[in-house]
């Protein structure tokens, strides 16, 4: 497909020109930062369907001995149920809209990631610390892997500070954000000390930026309901600096939030994306809708979406009338990136949409980029012009594919 774009890209500058492998590098854990984890490959043999029990997950070698931080250890689940069994309501207390197939993609990918030499899990504390303190082993970033270089994000799960829902609630969104060719971290915190964990979960990533080959500036924090309280805390300048004790950690660069009633605000807040179903009997939207006017007052970015009549907890929104929203939120934040570091699987998602001749991105924006109310090539130059203004790796890619083409066809 990849190969397929860039022969599409290709024919797009031709058609236009009048307009004007890095290797996996697993962190040095000997650090006093982080407990040592050894990557061990699976088979095709160990992929995972619904009928797959949690027991069986959790033995499975590319889980190594963190696999019961897949599913949420304050909750009763039992090695002997199935995917398919936890999949629901009744394990992911307050959340709707659940699926077994979500379940097994996550846990497939996890494991492939894990046979191609990518390390999937880190401790953010060290051996020392969880030695002294226990209750630090049920912590932890599930990584999702991006482009080498792209920004980053962490993801924060709800569940009411009683458990952590990541199966619903953050893992779906690491998947589908890190496809997009972001690097997205899946937080696995204590329910009594999230705020902790998170200002530690930061700071790891910040530590070895350089091993886990991410861009720390203008990083996201999302989370969905206790998670998106994390994730505005967090995002509060003065709450990172008191929660951290670092200055050389900037503030994020967009906090993505759903279905929570955090209503405290301040001038030292970031740009906040924010989204709510209107029949959500825990958070109310009026209470989201105010407080993002509230921050609006301050001058700070914002953008809210309320959905008729969706309930609380319905995570990334698959088979509902939110579905699609994760588009809008990752626009929102690359609308907060002064620099452009945008992944090329984002740009080639535009454009592959606009040559199968859909009228709107993946994200709904209207491809009449020159708002003339035609959509003609005049607005594939613009789009051509923007996508190479941002990605020069794209523009020498074709310019090398063109000059070769007309070396064998002059």
């Amino acid at each position: 497909m990849k190969k397929f774009l860039v022969l599409l890209l290709a024919g797009l500058t031709m058609t236009t020109a009048a307009c004007g492998d890095f290797p996996e590098t697993p962190i040095n854990t000997s650090s006093s930062k982080t407990a040592s984890i050894t990557v061990t490959s699976v088979t095709g043999e160990q992929r995972v369907n619904t009928d797959t029990t949690v027991g069986e997950v959790i033995a499975n070698p590319a889980f190594e001995d963190f696999g019961r931080l897949v599913f949420p250890v304050d909750r009763i689940v039992t090695d002997d149920m199935t995917l398919a069994e936890i999949s629901t309501s009744r394990v992911y207390t307050w959340y709707n809209y659940i699926q077994p197939e979500k379940t097994v993609e996550i846990i497939n990918t996890l494991a492939e990631s894990v046979e191609s030499g990518q390390q999937i899990f880190y401790p953010i504390y060290s051996e020392a610390e969880m030695t002294a303190d226990p209750s630090k082993r049920d912590t932890g970033l599930f990584f999702f892997k991006g482009e080498p270089g792209a920004k980053f994000s962490i993801m924060n799960a709800g569940g009411g500070f009683a458990y952590v829902g990541a199966m619903h609630d953050s893992f779906p969104h690491a998947l589908e954000v890190s496809k997009m060719g972001y690097n997205v971290f899946a937080l696995i915190y204590r329910p009594d000390d999230p705020y902790s964990d998170l200002a530690k979960a930061i700071e790891f990533i910040y530590d070895h930026a350089e091993e886990l080959e991410v861009d720390v500036n203008y990083y996201s924090l999302w989370g969905g309901s206790a998670g998106a309280r994390m994730a505005a805390t967090l995002g509060n300048a003065d709450n990172l600096n008191a929660l951290t004790q670092r200055s050389d950690i900037q503030q994020a660069g967009a906090i993505i939030m759903q279905y929570t009633g955090y209503n405290a605000s301040s001038p030292t807040d970031a740009p906040t994306y924010a989204c709510v179903g209107t029949s959500d009997g825990i958070a109310s939207y009026r209470t989201m809708q105010n407080r993002l006017e509230c921050l609006e007052s301050y001058g700070i970015p914002t953008e809210f979406h309320a959905y008729e009549e969706l309930p609380h907890g319905f995570g990334i929104g698959t088979d509902t009338n939110a579905e699609g929203w994760i588009y809008d939120a990752v626009r929102f934040w690359e609308e907060q990136m002064p620099n452009n570091n945008i992944p090329e699987h984002r740009q080639l998602a535009n454009l592959q949409d606009f040559l199968l001749a859909r009228t709107t991105n993946a994200h709904g924006n209207d491809y009449d980029l020159d708002g003339d109310g035609t959509w003609n090539v005049f607005d594939l130059c613009l789009m051509r012009r923007r996508y190479f203004t941002q990605n020069s790796k794209i523009q020498n890619l074709c310019e090398r594919y063109y000059s070769r083409r007309i070396k064998k066809f002059p």
